[in-house]
């Protein structure tokens, strides 16, 4: 994982029986849990009507041929 001011970079493995969506759509449910829970005062203030904090797009992308050292660096060198 990488961050930068608006977005992350995360390099996951996973069980091709689950489908992306649902799993981006988990991480995203339970970090803003998390988030909310630890700057509830801060966020309030911004999101007054809903608890959100991701936007509701993503992008995937497979590694292929890339070797997943390749793609780690690539990961690390962001931001």
């Amino acid at each position: 994982m990488e961050t930068d001011k608006d977005h992350i970079h995360l390099m996951i493995q996973y069980i091709p029986r689950l489908s992306i969506s649902s799993i981006v759509n988990h991480i995203k449910s339970v970090t803003t849990y998390q988030i909310w829970q630890k700057y509830h005062n801060f966020l309030s203030k911004h999101f007054w009507k809903e608890k959100t904090f991701w936007t509701d797009g993503y992008f995937i992308c497979s590694i292929r041929e890339a070797s997943p050292e390749t793609i780690r660096k690539y990961i690390q060198n962001q931001g």
